[in-house]
C-alpha cells in the first residue's frame, strides 16, 4: 500500500489508466473489433498492470527490508540492494 500522499497519486492514476484500458477493452469486445485488436490491448492491460504491481513491491521492500541497522548510517555509501533485487524480479513480472 503506497503511504506517502504522492506515492498514493501515482497509484491512483495508475490505476485509473488502468480502468480506462479496460472499459475501452469491454467496448472493443462489444463492438466485435478483430482478436489483434483485443489482443494488443489486452498486453497493454497487462503491462500497466504489471508495472503498478513492481511498483507496489518496489515500495513495500523500500518499507519492510531495507530500514537502516543505524539511523546515521548513510544508505547512499552501500549499494541499493532493493534496486538490484528489483532489477532481478521485474524480467519475471513480465
Amino acid at each position: 500500500m503506497p503511504h506517502s500522499p504522492e506515492d498514493k497519486r501515482r497509484a491512483v492514476t495508475r490505476l485509473r489508466r488502468i480502468r480506462g484500458q479496460t472499459e475501452a477493452l469491454i467496448l472493443a469486445v462489444e463492438r466485435g473489433e478483430d482478436c489483434g485488436a483485443l489482443l494488443q490491448q489486452l498486453a497493454a492491460l497487462r503491462g500497466a498492470a504489471t508495472g503498478l504491481m513492481a511498483e507496489v513491491l518496489e515500495m513495500h521492500l523500500r518499507e519492510t527490508v531495507h530500514a537502516p541497522a543505524r539511523p546515521e548510517e548513510d544508505s547512499a555509501e552501500s549499494p541499493d540492494s532493493i534496486t538490484e533485487i528489483m532489477r532481478v524480479i521485474r524480467p519475471y513480472l513480465k
